[in-house]
């Protein structure tokens, strides 16, 4: 390994405080990640790193060479990306974080149809619900289905709005009932989407009236397609994206609840770190997947 990509690793290394971590995002093993940064050390005739078994840390000397290399590589990195820019390559890599049942149902398509215009642009997805830091953990850009973002440090970008419905089996509603009102749900074992063991609240609106609903149940779950999996099994009302439980309304495996009552607007969107100007390969992608989005949602599949 070079200089540059040794130096890199160390950075990353001190970033991430930890050399599996640092390795997971480098794509090498956590073994050469370590002989990388002895053999540096080496180099440099200096300690770099403090080790212990719960995480690594920053000497002196390892603090004041990652104060003067970072803008170095940084700066090398610029110069790459504008040099492409300006010859209009879109080639290197991205780093995307997208939610776990959109990135199923949607993304295997899009990156198969990326690859054929862009063959020089690698892209490495991270599927999870989880709602990632994107400066932080030194993603591109991350793709999320949300409200309003309250991190005011990033870009975004809405692409569309996601509509959602109330659902449950067939055989829940015959044995409980149709709910008519919001208030019939709090007697319903409701299925809730939870982030970080919150229980999700329901705000249900149709003109000049709006009902708060706790949905309250046995099961939570942050993953909307293992809930579709539970409403679908006949385990309760749950509140999900259209384009999860489609086929499931087209098959008649769950029905619509309150269909005259709507729930606040969510939207696809992209995130992106703070950039002045985005990267040639990221404003791709995005625009790429802008494209496929609404030609393949507004067609009617998914609105």
């Amino acid at each position: 390994m070079g200089e540059l990509e040794a130096i890199r690793t160390f950075l990353t290394v001190a970033s991430q405080s930890s050399f599996s971590a640092a390795a997971r995002l480098l794509g090498m093993t956590p073994a050469s990640v370590t002989r990388t940064i002895s053999s540096l050390e080496e180099q440099l005739g200096v300690q770099l790193l403090l080790r212990t078994t719960r995480k690594v840390s920053l000497t002196s000397a390892g603090a004041a060479y990652a104060a003067r290399v970072a803008p170095l590589v940084q700066g090398l990195a610029r110069a790459t990306e504008e040099t492409r820019d300006l010859q209009k390559v879109t080639a290197g890599s991205l780093r995307v974080s997208a939610p776990m049942s959109l990135g199923m149902k949607v993304l295997p398509t899009v990156l198969s149809q990326f690859a054929i215009i862009h063959p020089r642009t690698s892209v490495a997805i991270e599927l999870s619900d989880r709602f990632i830091d994107i400066v932080e953990e030194n993603y591109d850009l991350a793709i999320r289905i949300s409200g309003p973002p309250t991190d005011k440090s990033t870009i975004w970008r809405k692409i569309r709005p996601v509509p959602r419905l109330l659902v449950a089996a067939p055989s829940f509603i015959a044995r409980h009932g149709m709910p008519i009102m919001p208030e019939d749900l709090s007697g319903l074992e409701c299925l809730s989407y939870h982030d970080q063991l919150k229980t999700e609240t329901w705000v249900l609106s149709r003109p000049g009236q709006t009902r708060t609903i706790e949905a309250k149940g046995r099961f939570s779950i942050n993953n909307g397609d293992f809930l579709c999996r539970l409403a679908v099994a006949g385990e309760g009302i749950a509140l999900l994206p259209r384009f999860i439980i489609e086929e499931d309304l087209r098959a008649d495996r769950l029905v619509e609840v309150l269909p005259e009552w709507s729930t606040p607007e969510i939207w696809l969107t992209l995130y992106y770190p703070p950039y002045e100007q985005l990267p040639l390969r990221v404003a791709t992608f995005s625009d790429f997947f802008e494209a496929f989005i609404k030609e393949s949602w507004d067609a009617g599949r998914t609105s």
